[in-house]
């Protein structure tokens, strides 16, 4: 058994010489090693390349489109309104709550039912804001410096507001010249809109998508490419302008013999812009 070791020792021993040469010959097998060692890191690091870079690629095929072509496309339509929508508003005041809002009420039911002898439906009327709240007034207890002054309740104010549409645009002076006559005090938010407002935009936004399909047709020609299919859709704008209306309401109000006011009711022209990707 010592002699297999010994052996064994002397051949560990020859595998780099003896002597003085023997420092040196260990000294060269480490630095093959380190060599080794390097070259295994740059391999990994090229492998890690280049499998990361075939990995971008996967997603980029997978989940995001290189090749897009981009239009625009805009679609109007303008109509004539059909429908006037317009906010009348009372204010009463008395000591007594009840009083005062007794008085409200009567001058909103007489607005209503002469709005209702006008064609104007009930389903057309609607409070859009009622309060009721104490007005104060001040008088002055000292008349030496320092002042003091002294909170009295003059009254309860209550105030009612409705919005009414109008459907029958022609009739829209006479109304607003003859609820004058029923204590309005405030009128406004006089406005034109279209009834079928949806059924107009799907016809600003069905031109709007014309216009940029035919913008996409003419674009991939003058590339040379061609059109596949549709990636992406937007859509914004879609909002009526108003042209000539006329907003100033309050001539007229007062009743008696109030001339009925002239109300132009201008045109209205719904926008649609689309953008889409090819």
């Amino acid at each position: 058994m010592e002699q297999n070791n010994q052996n064994a020792n002397m051949s560990q021993d020859n595998s780099c010489g003896m002597g003085s040469g023997w420092n040196w010959c260990k000294m060269v097998q480490g630095h093959k090693i380190i060599k080794i060692i390097i070259i295994v890191l740059v391999a990994l690091f090229i492998s890690q390349m280049i499998f990361g870079f075939g990995w971008h690629n996967n997603w980029r095929g997978n989940g995001q489109v290189v090749n897009t072509i981009t239009v625009s496309g805009k679609g109007e339509v303008v109509v004539k309104p059909d429908i006037a929508t317009v906010s009348f508003g009372v204010i009463a005041e008395n000591l007594d709550v009840a009083k005062a809002q007794t008085e409200s009420a009567t001058k909103i039911n007489n607005i209503i039912t002469f709005l209702k002898g006008k064609g104007v439906e009930e389903k057309d009327i609607k409070t859009t804001n009622y309060n009721i709240y104490p007005r104060y007034d001040y008088t002055r207890v000292s008349q030496v410096y320092p002042y003091t002054s002294k909170q009295i309740l003059v009254a309860y104010v209550v105030s009612q507001t409705i919005e009414v549409k109008i459907r029958k645009i022609s009739d829209a002076g006479v109304i607003l010249s003859g609820v004058g006559e029923f204590g309005v005090t405030d009128v406004s938010g006089l406005s034109f809109t279209v009834d079928n407002q949806e059924t107009v935009k799907d016809q600003a936004r069905d031109l709007a998508i014309a216009d940029a399909k035919a913008q996409a047709k003419v674009l991939a020609k003058g590339l040379d490419v061609r059109l596949t299919k549709i990636v992406s859709f937007s859509e914004a704008g879609n909002y009526p302008i108003y042209y000539g209306m006329e907003k100033s309401m309050m001539s007229g109000i007062g009743g008696g013999d109030a001339v009925a006011p002239s109300i132009p009711t201008g045109e209205n022209k719904i926008t649609s812009n689309v953008s889409i990707t090819y």
